[in-house]
């Protein structure tokens, strides 16, 4: 039950990052970082997919993926078409490995000590959810402000 319910949510923020990307007026501005705004949504967008390419696909998945946290907020300039693919290969991903994650691999402990405190696999899917979340949150905001 709670695979379907967190495929659902992965899939719907991701499908909503991509329409935020594709909703700025200049690919430019995906980039733009102002004031105290130190994150563009590139880059933002970068670390999403890393995260959950890390934690869902390499770890639960075993899909190889090897992440490189600082380039994700180093790289600048990606065409916009490019990040949109590597958002639609992160939807692929989490329709492959969520589904099959059984009951006893979200009740058991999560296989990495990421948080402070160890967490089940359960939990820390919902945290990965809120975090995907919170960022496109920002990311809506930044695309309004940089309009």
């Amino acid at each position: 039950m709670i695979n379907s319910v967190l495929v659902t949510h992965f899939c719907r923020d991701l499908a909503k990052l991509k329409v935020e990307l594709e909703s700025y007026q200049r690919e430019s501005q995906i980039w733009k970082v102002t004031g105290d705004i130190a994150n563009s949504a590139g880059n933002l967008c970068l670390h999403l997919v890393g995260n959950l390419d890390t934690y869902i696909g390499a770890t639960l998945g075993n899909t190889g993926y090897v992440r490189d946290r600082d380039a994700e907020f180093a790289l600048k300039d990606i065409p916009r078409i490019e990040l949109i693919q590597r958002i639609d290969s992160t939807i692929k991903t989490i329709q492959q490995v969520v589904p099959e994650l059984s009951d006893e691999q979200l009740n058991s402990e999560y296989p990495l000590l990421v948080l402070k405190e160890k967490t089940t696999t359960e939990y820390f899917m919902i945290h990965l959810a809120m975090h995907l979340s919170y960022h496109l949150g920002q990311i809506n905001y930044h695309r309004r402000l940089t309009a």
